[in-house]
């Protein structure tokens, strides 16, 4: 049994890690988040102790090693800006780092992390979970059996509602999220990667505060892309369901069904770190700088081959608005 820490104990995605640890077999011994609604611990680590106070939560970590019960693991579910100072703080505790995505928001700090890698002997594993789920494997195989001359087309949609509160948040902070194509997309890009090789051009038709979209041209993909926080851009059929959810990878037309098979990711992820064998910062990197590229680009509009949703609601849009002045 290993014992872990946690940062960001009251967020979104922290039940999955407390989750994933738990069904691995082992151990939260403390966390950490500014904000005290996490009940949630209850239901996995009743024991553990919580601080809302960084320099309390170092030094309780600082007590357990002079006490000989360092921490093995330390899980990082914190704000994407926060991510690189928290890496470095776990390294320095001596733990193995796991980090939810984006490793960092600019991929210039990732030298900096090796570097500390190598100093401290520890490693840091990103949590790439759409690497694992076995409709994208299964897609991986075949594109690997496929000619290696064939290019494909692939259309990838992904609209998670937001409401208000998300402006409000970190999250709606382009400084501190890297915005909707980072916040929400850098999975995707990792796994279109990952499958269809490296990016050989990237065009952004839109990105705005609610959403984005363009067109990437891999190495055996050529691919349109469309992501939004944006209900009012959901396909009507999904509406009507009341679903605020849609996730679509079309190849050649044809959809590759993925909507199920998310629940057991991380835990997937975990037991392959705890195997030795997670995702490194090596193979985060590609998608990370992709990411911050297309944050960096000026949109062109609704001009070339741009996704089928990329006009979506944008008439009286400020976005189409300034484009088109």
């Amino acid at each position: 049994m290993s014992d872990f820490a946690l940062i960001g104990a009251a967020g979104f995605i922290a039940p999955r890690h407390f989750k994933a640890i738990k069904e691995t077999g082992n151990n939260l011994v403390a966390a950490l988040d500014k904000f005290d609604s996490v009940g949630i611990m209850d239901s996995y680590f009743p024991q553990a102790s919580f601080f809302t106070e960084f320099e309390r939560f170092d030094r309780h970590l600082e007590k357990l090693n002079r006490a000989g019960n360092s921490i093995d693991y330390l899980s990082i579910c914190s704000p994407n800006y926060l991510h690189d100072s928290h890496i470095r703080f776990g390294l320095r505790h001596g733990a193995t780092v796991i980090c939810e995505k984006p490793l960092v928001l600019n991929p210039w700090n990732i030298d900096a992390l090796e570097q500390l890698q190598a100093e401290t002997g520890k490693k840091i594993y990103q949590i790439l979970q759409l690497r694992l789920h076995p409709h994208l494997q299964a897609l991986k195989e075949k594109v690997e059996a496929a000619n290696p001359s064939e290019t494909f087309d692939l259309d990838l949609t992904y609209i998670t509602s937001r409401g208000n509160w998300y402006y409000s948040s970190w999250k709606g902070d382009i400084a501190k999220s890297g915005g909707v194509a980072t916040n929400i997309g850098i999975h995707f890009f990792d796994m279109l990667i990952w499958i269809f090789g490296a990016v050989k051009e990237t065009v952004v038709h839109v990105h705005t505060h609610d959403r984005a979209a363009g067109f990437i041209q891999l190495e055996r993909a050529r691919v349109r892309w469309f992501l939004s926080i944006n209900e009012e851009t959901l396909p009507a059929e999904v509406r009507e369901k009341k679903q605020r959810t849609y996730r679509s990878i079309k190849l050649k037309g044809e959809e590759i069904e993925f909507s199920e098979g998310f629940a057991d990711l991380h835990t997937k992820s975990y037991q392959q770190i705890l195997d030795g064998d997670g995702f490194t910062v090596e193979e985060a990197l590609p998608s990370i700088n992709l990411a911050h590229r297309i944050r960096q680009q000026t949109p062109v509009g609704l001009l070339g081959d741009y996704h089928p949703f990329a006009g979506l609601g944008l008439s009286n849009h400020p976005f189409f608005l300034s484009i088109t002045e």
